[in-house]
């Protein structure tokens, strides 16, 4: 009896050091208006260490209100087969149908990256941001948050659109100045910055052209950014099932840290 009690034991204590990783449902409110989002915690998550943070922007066909779809493409499926690659906490919000990730989806995405970093004990250093499709489009905008994220990896995305595609809702003035402007390539490089920057794009993709990331890359490079570029021959608009599988890519964008300035004290 004595032995069986103590195999019980060693299996409870087993069963609590291969926690799997889970999803969390949570909400931000903005202007009277709930938004829902998913938090994927990795195994083993604890809050006595402060954790890194992505932020996921999922693409037009996962728009809704359910906070379930966005986790059916993307990167919530990579984290089933490579889940222990991703040591971080990972969010997943939803973008409203009829709208993209500017504006007051922007907005959601943010205050739910914030309440995260709250709840979960997130390092202020490590926050990352991707995307794919139109989330891609989304971190290539949201990137002119350099003092925020310290690293973004869009996926497929666009920076000028298509005249024939226009906006579904009317760009705030820091969105049109970039899509405005005469070369919007070289004005968003020099909103970037130095963030780390590592695109990947489908040479065959037929959705979004594979010319938005070359010239994106173009632009960055020639404005002193630190960019990396993987263009994965043969592919179309699907490249994020490869650059989620990508070891050295997670490995890289963990590496990265935002550096943050302090004030010096006068003495």
């Amino acid at each position: 009896m004595k032995l069986c009690a103590l195999c019980a034991s060693v299996v409870i204590l087993l069963a609590a050091c291969t926690q799997k990783p889970k999803f969390l449902e949570r909400s931000v409110t903005l202007s009277d208006h709930q938004y829902k989002y998913r938090v994927w915690l990795p195994a083993h998550y604890t809050k006595l260490r402060r954790w890194p943070v992505i932020l996921f922007l999922h693409g037009s066909g996962e728009r809704g209100d359910d906070n379930l779809r966005q986790l059916s493409i993307g990167l919530a499926p990579a984290l089933e087969r490579f889940g222990d690659r991703y040591k971080a906490i990972i969010l997943f919000p939803q973008c409203r149908d009829g709208q993209e990730w500017y504006g007051d989806m922007e907005l959601q995405a943010l205050a739910a990256l914030d309440a995260a970093m709250r709840e979960f004990h997130g390092d202020p250093r490590r926050m990352y941001l991707t995307g794919i499709s139109m989330g891609g489009s989304g971190a290539w905008y949201m990137a002119r948050h350099r003092r925020r994220f310290a690293a973004v990896i869009p996926v497929c995305g666009e920076v000028a659109r298509d005249p024939a595609d226009p906006f579904p809702v009317e760009p705030p003035p820091d969105i049109a100045r970039i899509v405005g402007a005469p070369d919007p390539y070289a004005f968003l490089a020099a909103e970037i910055g130095t963030t780390p920057v590592w695109a990947f794009h489908g040479a065959e993709d037929q959705e979004v052209p594979v010319t938005e990331s070359r010239k994106m890359v173009a632009a960055l490079r020639k404005n002193g950014g630190r960019v990396m570029y993987t263009e994965y021959s043969g592919i179309g608009h699907n490249s994020w099932d490869l650059a989620y599988a990508d070891p050295d890519m997670v490995r890289w964008l963990l590496q990265q840290r935002l550096i943050v300035r302090t004030a010096k004290v006068r003495e």
